[in-house]
């Protein structure tokens, strides 16, 4: 039978794992999209596979490079100032005591709680480990799962590289007179699946999700098309 600190730790862990899954389909919706602007854009100034490839390809590289450079200061910053709320809760904790356990009782009590219950659990808690206690009901923050700045930087350039890999094949395999329409089908069908799943990992409608993203992606592989056109030939 399960307890309710169990259900709240698989609650928590489920959140978890949707919240990374969440981010791994916009981070390759992000390399899908980036890439097959670059591809489309350089298809736009000449039809030569080998040119489009490697702009896509160096795309890709440096957008993956970008992505994970951002999400590691990213993830950084947010870990130093939720280690720095805790050391200042250790040390409120060791010389405020008595403080503290009033505040603690004090967010129970906003919650809904009577005075003497709020006063009680503040007290149990704080027995059974005073900085979780205070991490989770104070700063919203657990202690022992801070994210790892390392962990999303690898996580976020995988994902951009995943994304990134569909134009790119659509550029080798595509028939040499239909580069552009086949990358471009197969962005929008991708864009329409990350959608869809966004959508239901959202609880959203999909239909909206996917009618917004296609729609997006669509017109910004017309404007990079549309650029690659002009001014690749007016520079050649």
């Amino acid at each position: 039978m399960s307890t309710p600190h169990k259900d709240e730790q698989h609650t928590k862990a489920m959140s978890g794992r949707l919240n990374w899954l969440r981010a791994a389909v916009l981070g390759a919706n992000d390399g899908n999209v980036s890439t097959a602007g670059i591809v489309v854009g350089v298809a736009g100034a000449t039809s030569s596979r080998g040119p489009i490839f490697t702009a896509g390809l160096a795309g890709a590289v440096a957008g993956a490079v970008s992505m994970a450079l951002g999400e590691y200061v990213s993830v950084s910053s947010q870990r130093d100032s939720e280690k720095t709320q805790l050391v200042r809760e250790e040390w409120e904790l060791a010389h405020l005591p008595e403080h503290e356990l009033e505040e603690l009782a004090e967010i129970y009590r906003r919650k809904g709680l009577s005075l003497d219950t709020a006063r009680l659990v503040a007290e149990e808690l704080t027995a059974a480990g005073p900085l979780a206690a205070h991490a989770d009901a104070e700063l919203h923050i657990d202690p022992d799962q801070l994210t790892s700045p390392g962990h999303a930087a690898v996580a976020s350039a995988l994902a951009f590289t995943v994304g990134a890999c569909l134009p790119l094949l659509a550029i080798v395999l595509a028939p040499a007179g239909a580069l552009v329409p086949v990358t471009v089908l197969a962005v929008l069908v991708a864009l329409a699946l990350a959608g869809f799943v966004s959508a239901r990992l959202g609880g959203s409608r999909p239909r909206l999700a996917v009618l917004r993203l296609v729609v997006g992606g669509a017109a910004g592989l017309a404007l990079t098309y549309a650029i690659g056109r002009l001014f690749g030939t007016a520079v050649g």
